[in-house]
């Protein structure tokens, strides 16, 4: 399904089968790729030790995650994170790992309900669920006369990004826990709200939130990869930018001001080329000159 809009060409939803991605599933299919397994192949469910439909899922987030490109060859991102020999963190120990992966999603846009919650509807709506940012999307859709909206094709996507950044603390199992690779970082929060139905009976439903927040457990290396990354971003970056921008630090990992303070101030102090004015009432990171983005990564990784 496709969506018209200001901010994205378009919007792309479905293609997951309606499974999250799962912990291990990431590095098995970058090895599986890699070794010039084909996911077409009548053995690829054998190799991945999966069934058929997961199959697809797999191939569906390692697009989503920029892992592979739409020729099913790993991307500069997948070798650098998962290659056995030089990768970064093939095996995502490090919550950073987790952190870069959450910025690919959001920022490549592939599967497009992750760009638009971070970027936009979490901002205008502060507590959400799955009707309100179906009715978010209709809306957008409003204005686009051939849409072809299918309600129930956008709320299995809501379910899904749910199910990938909430954590399931019952199931031991890693493989087979309901956890999505990304429930670690905390984003998404869960609440019981109280109402009343229509006999006056009060009953619960749940509702979800992305806190803007410091986000201490965020690295300013992954800050300054974002920012570096970041195809809009001149050597002279207004605060406001940083913090509102589509595909901005600010929005993609939900910093309010003070944290993206926090995270300015270390990166300042760990990098001599980059210096923070604030000359009347303009506030702006500069740079000058322009690392490449991996060379921040290589630094933080050891590499």
């Amino acid at each position: 399904m496709i969506l018209e809009s200001t901010e994205i060409t378009k919007f792309t939803f479905s293609g997951h089968d309606s499974f999250h991605c799962r912990q291990l599933w990431l590095k098995k299919g970058y090895d599986f790729v890699q070794e010039g397994n084909n996911f077409n192949d009548e053995d690829s469910v054998v190799q991945l030790g999966v069934g058929k439909n997961m199959v697809s899922s797999i191939r569906f987030w390692l697009k989503a995650f920029n892992i592979i490109d739409n020729k099913d060859i790993p991307t500069e991102f997948g070798k650098r994170l998962f290659d056995d020999n030089n990768g970064y963190d093939p095996f995502l120990e490090d919550e950073a790992s987790l952190w870069l992966l959450h910025y690919q999603l959001v920022k490549n846009g592939f599967a497009s309900i992750y760009s638009i919650i971070f970027n936009e509807f979490r901002k205008e709506k502060l507590f959400f669920n799955k009707e309100t940012f179906v009715n978010y999307v209709k809306r957008i859709g409003e204005s686009n006369p051939d849409l072809n909206f299918n309600e129930n094709t956008v709320a299995k996507d809501f379910i899904v990004f749910t199910n990938l950044y909430k954590s399931d603390s019952e199931s031991n199992d890693v493989e087979d826990s309901f956890s999505g690779i990304l429930s670690e970082l905390g984003l998404l929060k869960l609440i019981y709200k109280s109402f009343k139905d229509e006999n006056g009976k009060t009953k619960k439903k749940e509702e979800y939130f992305i806190e803007t927040s410091e986000r201490d457990n965020l690295p300013e290396s992954i800050v300054l990869y974002a920012i570096l990354d970041n195809p809009n971003y001149g050597n002279s970056i207004s605060l406001n930018s940083l913090e509102f921008d589509w595909n901005s630090p600010g929005s993609i990992f939900a910093l309010n001001r003070s944290g993206l303070m926090n995270k300015i101030s270390d990166i300042v102090d760990d990098f001599k080329d980059i210096t923070f004015t604030d000359q009347a009432g303009i506030k702006e990171l500069q740079f000058k000159t322009k690392s490449d983005a991996y060379t921040i990564l290589d630094n933080y990784y050891g590499k």
